[in-house]
């Protein structure tokens, strides 16, 4: 966890002063690798440049780039520019309202749009769109900088979201899903052929080394626990397309969990469905897979349906979108050479 620590006035205009306690899990790296993983909007040369001025001290001492960072290891760095502005500043950015009443708003979000705030991505964000189209979302403890949000989907993952547009929608929606008793549902288009159905579960957290990614573990004291319930809807030879229900909605669970089983999301870069993975060697089949990441250049995945209880009324509510175009135009693909092979 990143602790701003407590410093003069004059000086936090100048400088943003960081402190990182080292998991217990944590595997020997690199300690710029490391912070690189860690520090928000920085760059590898203006971690190099703290380390060869001193400013990195790893419990209490000065470090090279090459120490290697421990579990338990106490990280404390001093870098020029202060912390960034934790305000949402609302932006005019269209949105995709599916459905809209005094207490909620049902958005389809594309891909690649960042949902809230944060790590290099200040601005563009889901929240700031938000933010503009409704002037006072509900802020609780430990929701700072996501007001309204009670669930989010990656950057690069299309579909459903539920927005609170008040504190009680947003206590009401908040313990539907601490309950689980939310239904939300996925297309997936994974690599290789799975059986007809299955439940993936495991501890759910962060990579050791990448703390951008996360692994499944058999230990409750590295995760928090994940259920996903998936089916097969179609199968195209090297690539899957499945329908996958959450029972639990941790961090990138689907995209772990179908690596951890090794069937990756087709073009996941962070969790190597960006490669060829399935199918033959002939250089006409690879350029069809290039062909088709060209048109889905993103993980192949859609939040496709939800359905919760009204935060008012208690009516049971059910909204569902297609897959946009892209992954319609992926899907077509993959059907046609499908066809072709068997004909």
């Amino acid at each position: 966890m990143v602790d701003h620590l407590e410093i003069e006035q004059e000086e936090k205009e100048l400088f943003e002063h960081l402190r990182i306690v080292a998991d217990k899990g944590q595997a020997l790296l690199r300690i710029d690798k490391f912070l690189m993983n860690r520090v928000e909007n920085t760059s590898r040369n203006r971690i190099q440049n703290a380390i060869d001025a001193g400013s990195v001290k790893v419990n209490e001492k000065e470090v090279k780039a090459s120490y290697k960072v421990k579990p338990f290891d106490r990280i404390t760095i001093v870098l020029p520019d202060p912390p960034r502005d934790t305000e949402v500043y609302p932006e005019n950015i269209p949105l995709d309202i599916i459905y809209e009443d005094d207490d909620l708003l049902i958005v389809n979000k594309q891909a690649g749009m960042v949902v809230h705030p944060g790590f290099n991505n200040y601005s563009g964000t889901l929240v700031n769109a938000l933010t503009f189209h409704i002037q006072q979302l509900p802020i609780l403890p430990g929701n700072t900088g996501r007001p309204g949000l009670v669930h989010r989907i990656d950057k690069d993952t299309s579909g459903l979201l539920v927005i609170a547009k008040n504190e009680w929608a947003m206590t009401y929606l908040a313990k539907q899903f601490f309950d689980h008793s939310i239904s939300r549902k996925y297309l997936a288009l994974v690599w290789g052929d799975l059986s007809d159905a299955g439940t993936i579960s495991g501890y759910i957290g962060r990579n050791a080394k990448d703390r951008r990614i996360m692994d499944i573990y058999d230990d409750p004291e590295k995760g928090k626990w994940s259920v996903t319930h998936y089916t097969v809807l179609e199968r195209f030879g090297y690539v899957t397309l499945i329908e996958c229900q959450l029972e639990t909605g941790r961090t990138h669970q689907i995209r772990a969990h179908m690596k951890s089983i090794g069937h990756p999301l087709f073009n996941d870069e962070s969790y190597g469905g960006h490669k060829i993975l399935k199918g033959t060697q002939f250089a006409k089949y690879k350029q069809f897979v290039e062909n088709c990441f060209a048109l889905l250049p993103r993980q192949a995945l859609h939040a496709t349906s939800l359905g919760f209880k009204h935060p008012k009324t208690k009516e049971f509510l059910h909204f569902e979108v297609p897959v946009p175009e892209d992954f319609r135009l992926g899907l077509e693909k993959w059907k046609a050479y499908t066809t072709e092979q068997t004909s």
